[in-house]
């Protein structure tokens, strides 16, 4: 599905099904430097079990233009014209890792616009470091190498994959590959430079999910734990033998609790 946002093509997956704006809608944020097909399991189960889907690509993200966001508080305001384009008044929001902050502060600061959210290998301070900081800008190949091996806890090398002909840390890069250039290192600028998360966690007033993986060698679940006691209302589940690549790794995983949030 193209909708259209400042006279940009934005492209999101709905799930196989059309999109129907009159049934209950969950919006899905990718993290850095992904897309939406991150999110393909989850998407499409809930488009088909009665939910309207909208997995969007962040403006120079996969199939969407312009370029990328410099800021979380610029993707906050970006998911906010995603739902003005597709016709929604308020959506449950979806994010993982930088998207988990653009949920958040999108939850924070449009709370009329925002019935739910959920943010799955979140932390806050999502710092970068200044190496990987300066080989996101220098040295993309170099950069993938260290995010994919860190994204992924060691159940997900072989001979931990889930069947013949599957490679999740191999598909986790080759996503990575796709995206443009410079891609890498301004999303990976915007999670080092956000600075708002524990004074907009205090201000989310609808119910949140914080999804967190026991080995994330990222966001570690510890720090996703205090973001989540300063939101007022909000529940953990920790799933211990994740990574960072929680929808890669766990997709059932993830897709339960997501159904256990949204039942309550």
């Amino acid at each position: 599905m193209d909708l259209q946002v400042a006279k940009k093509k934005v492209f999101a997956y709905t799930g196989g099904k059309a999109f129907d704006a009159k049934l209950p809608t969950l919006v899905f944020i990718h993290g850095a430097p992904h897309d939406h097909s991150v999110w393909g399991l989850q998407s499409r189960y809930l488009a088909h079990h009665g939910r309207g889907v909208l997995a969007p690509d962040l403006p120079g993200h996969g199939r969407s233009e312009g370029p990328p966001l410099a800021r979380v508080e610029d993707m906050a305001e970006w998911i906010t014209a995603v739902l003005d384009a597709a016709g929604v008044k308020a959506a449950a929001l979806v994010g993982h890792s930088m998207g988990s902050l653009a949920v958040l502060e999108c939850a924070a600061r449009f709370s009329e616009r925002v019935s739910r959210v959920v943010l799955l290998a979140t932390a806050f301070p999502m710092r970068v470091s200044p190496e990987l900081l300066g080989a996101a800008k220098n040295d993309e190949d170099a950069a993938r190498n260290m995010i994919n091996v860190w994204s992924h806890s060691a159940c997900a090398h072989y001979p931990g994959n889930p069947g013949p002909g599957f490679w999740v840390i191999g598909g986790n890069l080759r996503l990575m590959q796709r995206q443009k250039p410079g891609v890498l290192h301004a999303d990976f600028a915007a999670c080092d430079g956000y600075k708002a998360g524990f004074e907009r966690a205090a201000q989310v007033k609808c119910p949140a999910l914080f999804v967190l993986g026991g080995r994330d060698a990222m966001t570690p679940a510890r720090a996703g734990r205090d973001l989540a006691r300063a939101v007022p209302n909000s529940t953990v589940v920790t799933v211990d033998s994740a990574g960072h690549n929680l929808m890669g790794e766990k997709p059932d995983e993830v897709l339960d609790a997501l159904l256990e949030f949204l039942r309550a």
